[in-house]
């Protein structure tokens, strides 16, 4: 271990160090979960590609895979906000970051979703969540650059 990593390790509180090998471990965990993701995502693909031919016009090869895609990206988030506490960056709750998460969880329903089946005030629940969560966004952001001035 580095020099500058154990006398920052020696200047944590008891609970500082605790949230430390959480952050540790809850990476670990994600890296695992963003692994096997992947592979699942790369089979599933090479499926498609290769035992069905992949057909530009089919609606539903198209959301499976973004889903998969946007289903990597949210945990990818996930982990790089859990990260930059690991690596004393910032605090353990971003809301800024669970916001951004929530989001990327709404957009990959949006692309996953079958209009045909949903129900209109299911779709009108989700949008204007998105509206919700797009506005508190933007005010957080906007409040961060005021603050960085």
């Amino acid at each position: 271990m580095s020099r500058r990593f154990q006398d920052e390790w020696r200047s944590l509180s008891l609970y500082e160090k605790f949230e430390q090998i959480v952050s540790f471990i809850l990476t670990a965990v994600i890296a695992c979960i963003i692994l096997i993701a992947l592979v699942n995502l790369i089979r599933e693909t090479a499926i498609i590609v290769l035992e069905k031919g992949l057909d530009p016009l089919n609606h539903k090869v198209f959301q499976k895979i973004f889903g998969m895609i946007m289903t990597l990206l949210i945990a990818l988030e996930f982990k790089h906000s859990i990260l930059k506490v690991t690596l004393r960056k910032e605090g353990i709750v971003q809301i800024k970051t669970v916001i951004l998460i929530a989001l990327l969880a709404l957009v990959r329903k949006f692309i996953i979703i079958d209009f045909k089946s949903v129900a209109p005030a299911k779709l009108a629940a989700l949008s204007f969540a998105v509206l919700v969560l797009g506005g508190i966004y933007w005010l957080l952001r906007e409040q961060y650059l005021r603050y960085r001035e």
